[in-house]
């Protein structure tokens, strides 16, 4: 059994085959503002920052009706869903393996 693949992923691969690679040379940035002194003193750096001890990227599949109850108890909490997610897990590797 074929998986059937969405409009837009259909469309988007079209459009990659379609559209020719640009050089960054040939990009006119004309029409583009020069950023002020100004703008660039307010500017905040975007993206995850550098850490001793980065975390796996994985994806799992969860039922929605639980992911919305984890979303609502980690914003009670006032952190990510994602960040207490991993507590939770953690926390339950500790109750299988015993105390580290």
């Amino acid at each position: 059994m074929t998986k059937k693949q969405s409009a837009s992923s259909v469309r988007d691969k079209q459009t990659a085959k379609s559209g020719k690679h640009i050089s960054d040379e040939d990009i006119d940035f004309s029409d583009i503002p020069e950023s002020t002194d100004e703008e660039l003193k307010h500017a905040k750096r975007v993206g995850r920052p550098n850490s001793d001890n980065p975390k796996q990227l994985i994806a799992i599949r969860i039922d929605p009706s639980l992911l919305n109850k984890i979303k609502k108890m980690a914003k009670r909490k006032k952190k990510g869903y994602q960040t207490l997610i991993h507590e939770l897990l953690e926390e339950a590797s500790h109750v299988v393996e015993g105390p580290t």
